[in-house]
């Protein structure tokens, strides 16, 4: 039996799922798993501060984001800005999680635990080995140290790439979703008569992350809407987001959901703008899914990088988006994401901690 300590960060809800997860798991293979919020390792609520900044800027200045991203996380030649100097800041409370939990391995499941861990390591403070899960599809340079000793990616080709860029070992470990995330899950009845108020029109769902967070949500509603689908809008915990979109003839506004596979199951197919958890959940269930206007940043590559394993599709504007959907709902559904995303996460760790 081992012990790891798993440390995520609650931006969204997405890294901390994937945390929730994997801990689980490895309890499922009789390890110990303790699961911590790399934002709350950090001094003086600079961590509240961090999360408030990204949330409004995701939300309300996308493009401001986008200069963020191209400037810290995208590669470049010549020396570049990143988020190292800010993780350091949490060294200390993690080692002292570290010894308190006598964790034999830790893994970080965001990047900036990814760079707290690896420079930890790199600079021989922390002995435990540590492994990085990246939840992204599009692995940007905030994700990569040279210190840590394993990443778990999302699919094996990435798996090559990490390896080839950091000369470490690098593994495939799938999604870690949910058993409950599989084609026809328990609630998918009761979702399918809920939408069939709205009449025989083919209910699409349209995802903005915990958050709420996207663009032209209201605008994309009102194309569905008059192209004979009935649009679904996750508004997550943007009340004010559901408000307006609710004002969209035709379309059902939602806030937090908490049935997400039988909503997605008896949904035709889900229009996405992150390429992430939700994505991946769609995909498990069976729905066809379709990257349009993705957040900037990881969002835009993360679409594009789906798209080009074949995974989803991609619709640049409002006609390919409208041809995409004409086609997915009316083809037969495809299989459980299930046997497109393989791997093991649990082994690798167990083969690091011994």
């Amino acid at each position: 039996m081992s012990r790891l300590l798993l440390v995520s960060a609650s931006m969204g809800s997405g890294h901390d799922a994937v945390a929730r997860e994997l801990a689980r798991r490895l309890r499922a293979a009789g390890h110990e798993a303790v699961h911590r919020d790399v934002l709350e390792l950090l001094p003086a609520r600079a961590g509240a501060g961090l999360r408030g900044f990204y949330r409004a800027t995701i939300r309300h200045a996308p493009a401001l984001y986008g200069g963020i991203y191209a400037a810290f996380f995208r590669g470049g030649a010549g020396p570049r800005p990143g988020s190292a100097p800010l993780a350091a800041l949490a060294g200390d409370r993690l080692l002292a999680e570290v010894a308190g939990e006598r964790a034999d391995a830790v893994v970080a499941v965001f990047h900036l635990a990814a760079q707290l861990t690896g420079g930890l390591r790199a600079r021989g403070r922390l002995a435990a080995p540590s492994a990085v899960v990246i939840t992204d599809f599009a692995v940007h340079r905030q994700w990569l140290h040279h210190g840590n000793d394993l990443h778990l990616c999302l699919t094996p080709q990435i798996a090559r790439e990490v390896g080839h860029r950091l000369g470490r070992p690098a593994t495939a470990c799938g999604p870690l979703l949910p058993e409950r995330f599989r084609p026809h899950p328990s609630g998918e009845a009761s979702w399918r008569r809920r939408l069939a108020a709205g009449g025989d029109r083919p209910p699409v769902l349209l995802s903005a992350g915990a958050w709420g967070a996207g663009s032209r949500l209201g605008a994309t509603a009102r194309l569905l809407a008059s192209a004979g689908y009935l649009p679904v809008v996750l508004c997550g915990r943007n009340e004010r987001l559901r408000r307006l979109v609710s004002k969209v003839p035709g379309t059902l506004a939602l806030s937090w959901v908490d049935d997400m596979p039988g909503l997605l199951s008896a949904c035709a197919a889900l229009v996405d703008n992150a390429a992430g958890q939700t994505a991946l959940e769609a995909l498990a269930v069976g729905v066809p899914v379709v990257g349009y206007r993705p957040i900037p940043g990881h969002g835009a590559e993360g679409v594009h990088r789906m798209a080009s394993l074949g995974l989803t599709e991609h619709a640049a504007d409002p006609w390919q988006l409208l041809q995409c959907l004409d086609r997915l709902t009316s083809a037969t559904p495809a299989p459980g994401g299930r046997g497109l995303l393989r791997g093991d996460a649990v082994g690798p760790l167990e083969r690091l901690c011994s």
